[in-house]
């Protein structure tokens, strides 16, 4: 029987889903996090069973990102702790990366299981119910050192008989847990690049009562081997989807969007060229721009003017795709979206068509210009990044209006001011330029 416990401290953090794997390295940390008197105890008592030949080992990624993690992983309503180490002692032939899990009887910590971990890193790890079974599960995500090749473990700690299970083993290279269509139970994501003679695939687990996991799939398309960005976002007709943005070649990504209803695991793109129209470079990633829940996707097109020089002149806008109630990409907002300088700024509704793009390479500007009959006309607008206050401060006494400001830079704009009233209304007033101008924070 097992006694109350103290007050559990887990040094975790939070992690946007936003990687295109499990998320960046924390090994450069100088030295190991300072434990806590709860970890020290915990510690003692993991030393006192395992021996005192070992190093632990920390998440990369996700919620938690302690060695230590003080959670209820067997739904008694006390918590226990998982603590990842790497024992130095053990054979050459033997895996050195190590789960423990301790328990605490009579007010001190003990240990009551430890397990071998697959691979030699931890990656991610998740802590949730999945389906209608009520059982907590301990997901793992782990990697070789070299990071490439990626693996997912599940396990269920049963404290009755002290043992720790491995229910499900698969090679990955994404996980998450979530409600993806909308039932009110958790589904087990994963995602695995192409390999030799194999597609990208998409794969959910349901897990039943019974204990036995229902799986879902589909292929990907084109054969995406990393991906960039993943983000969840509606889809037309109350649907959850996850915005897939996958490597397609080098400095290019493009989108697929899976989401799962009734009949399973679906994609949106159904045909590989709808896909294929989403091609874009490195960067343009899938975002919500205008706040509705709804992600946008970015593909480029040539500025109106630019379209018989060669690439490397040309200058690009930027289409806002999103998909409607047909699982099809339509056109929500048109925008110029300087990567380098990390803002987007949204047309007016009245420029659609009518405005072309320059860069003003003497003064380090954007220009946007009336366009027409295959014409260059007036400059409606200026946009400057001014990286330091001098030059910040003699835009601004020369008519530049202040936008916004990120860190030491300061994001400025002109509107060219003219007697003359033009019959296209093009000139944007001040709060077309403040609205349209947006970070992708």
């Amino acid at each position: 029987m097992k006694f109350s416990k103290l007050f559990a401290a887990a040094l975790s953090g939070i992690v946007l889903l936003t990687g295109c794997t499990f998320g960046s390295s924390i090994d450069n940390l100088m030295t190991p996090p300072k434990l806590s008197v709860e970890q020290e105890q915990i510690y003692s008592a993991l030393t006192a069973a395992a021996g005192t030949s070992i190093s632990l080992k920390y998440p990369k990624s996700g919620k938690y990102l302690s060695a230590f993690i003080i959670e209820d992983i067997d739904g008694d309503g006390e918590n226990e702790a998982i603590v990842f180490y790497e024992k130095t002692s053990l054979a050459v032939e033997e895996n050195t990366l190590r789960i423990n899990i301790l328990d605490q009887y009579g007010g001190k910590w003990r240990s009551v299981c430890d397990t071998p971990a697959e691979g030699t890193e931890i990656e991610k790890v998740i802590i949730s119910k999945l389906g209608s079974n009520d059982r907590i599960n301990l997901i793992i995500g782990s990697s070789l050192i070299n990071r490439s090749e990626k693996k997912v473990a599940i396990y269920n700690y049963n404290f009755n008989i002290g043992t720790i299970e491995k229910t499900f083993s698969e090679s990955c290279a994404f996980i998450d847990v979530t409600d993806l269509d909308n039932d009110e139970q958790n589904e087990f994501l994963l995602l695995a690049g192409s390999s030799t003679g194999m597609p990208a695939i998409a794969e959910a687990y349901k897990l039943d009562k019974e204990g036995i996991y229902h799986k879902y799939n589909c292929e990907l398309s084109g054969s995406f081997t990393e991906f960039d960005s993943l983000s969840y976002g509606e889809i037309e007709g109350g649907r959850k989807g996850l915005y897939i943005d996958a490597a397609s070649g080098t400095g290019y990504i493009q989108t697929d969007i899976v989401y799962m209803d009734d009949t399973g695991l679906n994609k949106v793109f159904a045909a590989p060229e709808e896909s294929l129209s989403t091609v874009r470079p490195t960067g343009c990633n899938s975002f919500d721009i205008d706040g509705d829940g709804i992600l946008e996707i970015p593909v480029q097109t040539v500025s109106p003017g630019y379209e018989e020089v060669s690439e490397s002149e040309q200058m690009k806008l930027t289409a806002w795709m999103f998909v409607n109630k047909d699982n099809r990409l339509q056109q929500k907002y048109s925008s110029y979206y300087s990567i380098n300088d990390g803002y987007i700024f949204v047309f007016p509704e009245k420029w659609r068509n009518k405005v072309t793009v320059r860069r003003d390479a003497i003064n380090d500007e954007i220009v946007f210009c009336a366009y027409s009959d295959g014409q260059t006309g007036r400059e409606l607008l200026r946009i400057y990044c001014a990286e330091d206050s001098p030059s910040r401060e003699d835009r601004i006494s020369n008519g530049y209006m202040l936008l916004r400001t990120k860190g030491e830079s300061a994001y400025l704009a002109y509107i060219p001011q003219s007697h003359v009233a033009f019959e296209d209304n093009l000139t944007p007033t001040a709060g077309e330029a403040a609205v349209g101008f947006k970070f992708k924070d």
